[in-house]
């Protein structure tokens, strides 16, 4: 008798799951869980001074998107003993503390970091992007948030490939 009580409890938190998994499709149904490699984020406090300084700017209703085109063997991050030059694009996230309180910071950062993971390109330009979202943001729709982020890399992708390559 309790086995069949458990087996209905796990039936229903199984429902349940699913039931969260249709009103979210962009949650992935596997076991594995999705990750946002080291190697795709800007980590090191000079790199993002770097894309600052140096860098272009992208302006949507949600975020400013600064990025900067790097040269394959001018990557500060192959210069360092053991690491390897990235390919691709590294992106990172800024949130300061004038857009809310912890909680508030924490989930803006969050939820681009799975709009990045969902729509960031396998292959193209080698740039540093610094996303900077503006407090709209918590309250656009994670599809608006995808859009915009997906149209961020579109365009980021676009004004490097037109550029010419002797200059960065």
């Amino acid at each position: 008798m309790a086995i069949a009580t458990l087996a209905i409890a796990e039936l229903t938190i199984a429902e349940a799951a699913i039931a969260e998994v249709k009103d979210r499709p962009h949650v992935m149904l596997t076991n594995k869980p999705a990750r946002f490699p080291r190697t795709g984020r800007l980590l090191r406090h000079a790199d993002f001074e770097r894309v600052y300084k140096e860098g272009r700017r992208h302006f949507s209703a949600t975020m400013t998107v600064f990025y900067l085109g790097r040269l394959g063997e001018e990557s500060v991050e192959g210069k360092r003993a053991g690491t390897p030059a990235a390919h691709g694009l590294r992106v990172g996230f800024t949130v300061g503390r004038a857009l809310g309180g912890a909680v508030q910071r924490n989930r803006m950062k969050r939820r681009l970091r799975e709009a990045v993971r969902m729509t960031r390109p396998v292959t193209g330009v080698a740039a540093d992007v610094v996303i900077n979202p503006k407090k709209s943001l918590l309250a656009a729709d994670f599809e608006n948030v995808l859009k915009e982020v997906s149209r961020a890399f579109g365009v980021i992708g676009q004004k490097l490939a037109q550029k010419p390559s002797g200059g960065n």
